[in-house]
């Protein structure tokens, strides 16, 4: 129990750590995903009648096709999600270990923003601010514990990879960072592999027990 704590706690000290050794590349990252999330926002707000009415149409229907009893497929759910975040990872990873590839992190991380503001607010929009809230929270809160921090960790990575090419391009450091930044993507990828397992699993089952409860 001791050597378990123990553990733990070596973890716990090692992630905050690297977040205050790191802290100004997380804020920079972190803001460009809160970017992301805001413009979302207004490209929802933006959009004319007939594209809002479609949206609604869209989540209506998946909202009625579940009270009539449609029993979504977790293990088809697990594997596309598993699937979309090693694909993200991989792209995101690659850029990060190319020297112009900055801007394209920065990029994919505020995509990211961008989808989560978009679809919280269609579900709003459609369902009203108190079952729109339940819904966001039931459908996306969980697995996004894991899967933002995984997101912006990586960002950071790739940030911090460029940083330190352009203080010593020796091809001994290159390979060096490069490395660094593959263990710590394929770490923050074993993170949104576990997010997809509570997406698909504890989420998506949360979520048909509310919709057929209201």
């Amino acid at each position: 129990m001791r050597k378990h704590k123990s553990i733990s706690n070596k973890v716990l000290d090692r992630v905050k750590k690297h977040i205050i050794e790191n802290l100004k590349l997380y804020i920079i990252v972190a803001i460009f995903f809160v970017i992301g999330i805001i413009a979302g926002v207004i490209c929802y707000n933006s959009l004319d009648e007939g594209s809002k009415e479609n949206c609604c149409n869209y989540i209506d229907s998946f909202v009625q096709n579940i009270r009539e009893g449609y029993e979504v497929d977790n293990n088809e759910l697990l594997r596309n999600t598993i699937i979309n975040n090693i694909f993200f990872t991989i792209a995101l990873w690659f850029i990060g270990c190319t020297i112009i590839g900055l801007p394209i992190v920065y990029g994919m991380i505020s995509f990211k923003g961008f989808s989560l503001g978009y679809t919280i607010c269609c579900l709003i929009g459609t369902l009203g601010t108190y079952k729109g809230i339940i819904f966001c929270f039931l459908s996306l809160f969980i697995q996004n514990i894991l899967a933002i921090p995984a997101y912006l960790g990586m960002g950071v990575s790739g940030n911090k990879l460029y940083n330190s090419i352009m203080m010593d391009k020796r091809k001994e450091n290159i390979k060096i960072e490069i490395l660094k930044h593959t263990l710590f993507c394929i770490l923050m990828l074993a993170f949104l592999i576990f997010a997809s397992i509570l997406e698909s699993y504890v989420s998506a089952s949360l979520l048909q027990i509310y919709t057929k409860s209201v």
